[in-house]
């Protein structure tokens, strides 16, 4: 069962994560399993990539600190949406995609935890998520559809932790993931794009049984 194949990835990631320390936590299914375990890791606290996961972590005793006081961290734990061999992902199912680079960006190192049907040969089987400004919206759509060829569609009645929207781009190539990431960046009105591709995941963790690794 997928269940069971989040909660073996989410568990197997447990072993990643030193006492005492803070840790950055992810967004989404597979990361609730692994908020659900963090508390026998002793940890010293956890930096939230939502306010839905703060909310977790403080209903398992966990204490919730911003990153703004908690400097650099040595471990981010997140799932994915889709990745790659390379650990390219796309993330942003869960509409947290821009707190969760950030704190990509702020870790040493980062986890992806993923359930099998997540591993993909290239990206570009899922929508590409990207969180823009509201006024910008068909701005942004515009642009990326002139740009990409892709076809942008508003996921209408959704609003980011940030106040913004989500445009998931469908029909996508990403056979150049870092440099598509970096276009989409310079679009004015666009906040941050669902590729990790010029930050990728240091370590893939499957969740098959048994669990591996790449």
């Amino acid at each position: 069962m997928v269940t069971d194949a989040k909660q073996r990835a989410a568990l197997a990631a447990l072993a990643h994560v030193s006492a005492g320390t803070v840790v950055g936590v992810g967004t989404g299914s597979t990361v609730a399993h692994f908020i659900d375990a963090l508390p026998q890791a002793r940890v010293a606290g956890a930096v939230a990539s939502s306010e839905q996961t703060a909310a977790r972590l403080r209903a398992r005793g966990i204490a919730v600190l911003d990153l703004n006081t908690s400097g650099p961290l040595p471990l981010y734990v997140d799932g994915a949406d889709a990745c790659d061999p390379q650990r390219r992902l796309i993330k942003g199912g869960g509409a947290a995609l821009t707190r969760e680079k950030i704190v990509a960006a702020a870790s040493e190192r980062f986890v992806c935890i993923i359930d099998p049907s997540k591993r993909v040969p290239r990206l570009g089987g899922v929508p590409l998520p990207v969180e823009v400004i509201p006024m910008a919206r068909a701005l942004v759509a515009r642009t990326i559809a002139a740009m990409t060829g892709g076809t942008p569609v508003w996921r209408e009645g959704v609003v980011t932790d940030n106040g913004g929207w989500i445009v998931d781009v469908h029909g996508l190539a990403l056979d150049e993931p870092e440099a598509l990431e970096a276009a989409l960046n310079q679009i004015a009105g666009v906040v941050s794009v669902g590729l990790f591709a010029r930050r990728p995941a240091d370590v893939v963790i499957v969740g098959d049984d048994p669990p591996w690794s790449w």
